[in-house]
C-alpha cells in the first residue's frame, strides 16, 4: 500500500534471550534475521517506506545492508516508535516487532484491507486454555492473544504516544485517548522470538549458512624511547615502545581490522578514533576484547587467526608462545587456531633500519551455529 509505512522494531537489549548474540543478528541462510524480517514483508506489499528502528551502532551497521530508512531508537519501545513516526509521511503506518519473525502474507493482507475500518487494525488470537485471574478463572471467551503488526492512522498514533504513559502496544495508547480498535485473525505463525526455544517454534528461520568469511589486517607503528612495548598483549623487555595514540600494540591493532574487515564493520579508526579522549593510552588488549563482544552480538564465531610480524628489533622469539595463549583467552579460541609468525626485513627499509615495526593479521569469522545452540537448550 503505497498510503502506509512500514516500521521494524529492533532496539531492544535481547536480554531474555540469554545469549551473547542479540536474536536480530542470528543469521537464517546469509541474511541476519533483521534483513530476513524486512525483505519478507518487502515481498507482501508495497510499503511507501520501510523504517528499520535500532540503537545507533546497530545502524551504522545495518545500512551497509541494504537501502532502507534506519531510524536510532530510544529507551523504551515506546520511545523508539515516536523517534520512527517523525520519520512516517504517510496516513497509515504498520508497526511490528523484528522479533515476529513468520508474519505469514495472508495476515498481513487481512490488517492492510482492514484499513480505515477503524484507528488501530489489531491481529489477535483465541485463549484456549484455561486462565485464572490471581485465585480465580476468567472467561477465556473474553480473553485474546494480541500480536503485531499492527496498522494504525499515523496522525492518531504520533499523538497518542506523546505522553508519558508507557504502553505495551499502538492499540492500548490509541484506545486510551478514546480512538478505535478494530481486530482481525491473527496467526500462530506469527509467534514472537523472545527466548532461545522460540526459534523451535519459528519455522520460516533457516539454519545459518556454513560460509567463511575472511578479514586482512595490516598495522605500522614507529618506535618511542622510554615507554614500554606491548605485542599481542605481552610487555617485551625492551627500552623502547611505540608512538601511538593508545599504546600502540600494533599487533593487536592489525588483529582488530582483520576481524572487522571478515564482520564488514570498518575499520579500527572507525571505531576507536584517535580523536576521542577515552583511547587515548587505551590498553589494546581492553579494545581487542570490546571487538570480539561486538562481532558476537552480531551473529559470528571466530574462526582462526594467522599474523606475520615483521620486526628486525626487537627479536621475538622468545615471546612467541605467551603471545599465542595471550591472544587465543582473548579470542575465546584454543592456542592452536592463533598462529604468530615473526620475520626480519633483512634490513631493508624503515624495519630493516630498526624504526619500527610493521604486522600483517588474517582472520575468519562463521555466523553463530544457534541450531546447535538450540539443541543444546531442548536436549
Amino acid at each position: 500500500m503505497a498510503e502506509t509505512t512500514l516500521v521494524l522494531l529492533g532496539a531492544g537489549s535481547s536480554s531474555r534471550f540469554k545469549s551473547s548474540v542479540k536474536k536480530q543478528w542470528l543469521y537464517s541462510g546469509d541474511r541476519p534475521l533483521w534483513l530476513a524480517v524486512a525483505e519478507h514483508f518487502a515481498s507482501m506489499a508495497s510499503f511507501a517506506k520501510i523504517i528499520i528502528v535500532s540503537t545507533a551502532e546497530e545502524t551504522a551497521y545495518m545500512k551497509h545492508f541494504a537501502p532502507f530508512h534506519y531510524v536510532t531508537g530510544g529507551d523504551s519501545r515506546q520511545a523508539s516508535l515516536r523517534n520512527a513516526l517523525e520519520a512516517v509521511e504517510t496516513p497509515y503506518v504498520l508497526v511490528s516487532d523484528i522479533a515476529r519473525c513468520c508474519v505469514p502474507e495472508t495476515m498481513v493482507t487481512r490488517i492492510l484491507h482492514a484499513a480505515g475500518s477503524a484507528d488501530c487494525i489489531v491481529p489477535v488470537l483465541p485463549v484456549n486454555d484455561t486462565l485464572y485471574m490471581d485465585d480465580a478463572p476468567i472467561d477465556r471467551e473474553k480473553v485474546r492473544i494480541i500480536q503485531t503488526p499492527q496498522l494504525s492512522r499515523t496522525a492518531l498514533l504520533r499523538k497518542a504516544l506523546a505522553t508519558e504513559t508507557l504502553f505495551t502496544d499502538d492499540s492500548s495508547a490509541i484506545a486510551a485517548m478514546g480512538g478505535s480498535v478494530a481486530f482481525v485473525e491473527g496467526s500462530p505463525l506469527a509467534h514472537k522470538l523472545t527466548r532461545i526455544e522460540d526459534l523451535d517454534k519459528l519455522p520460516c528461520i533457516e539454519a545459518p549458512s556454513s560460509r567463511t568469511l575472511t578479514g586482512f589486517g595490516i598495522d605500522i607503528h614507529p618506535f618511542e624511547a622510554d615507554k614500554e612495548m606491548k605485542l599481542c598483549g605481552v610487555p617485551i623487555d625492551v627500552d623502547y615502545g611505540f608512538k601511538a595514540y593508545s599504546d600502540g600494540d600494533v599487533a593487536i591493532h592489525a588483529l582488530i581490522d582483520a576481524l572487522l574487515g571478515a564482520a564488514g564493520m570498518g575499520d579500527i579508526g572507525e571505531l576507536y578514533p584517535d580523536t576521542e579522549a577515552a583511547y587515548a593510552g587505551a590498553d589494546s588488549t581492553k579494545l581487542l576484547d570490546d571487538t570480539v563482544s561486538r562481532i558476537r552480538a552480531y551473529g559470528f564465531e571466530i574462526g582462526n587467526v594467522d599474523m606475520t610480524i615483521l620486526a628486525q628489533a626487537p627479536r621475538l622469539l622468545p615471546y612467541k608462545t605467551q603471545m599465542r595463549t595471550t591472544l587465543a583467552a582473548l579470542l575465546g579460541i584454543p592456542p592452536n587456531r592463533v598462529n604468530i609468525k615473526a620475520t626480519t626485513a633483512e634490513k631493508m627499509g624503515f624495519v630493516g633500519r630498526k624504526e619500527g615495526v610493521t604486522v600483517h593479521a588474517v582472520a575468519t569469522l562463521t555466523y553463530f551455529n544457534w541450531k546447535k545452540s538450540l539443541n543444546g537448550t531442548l536436549s
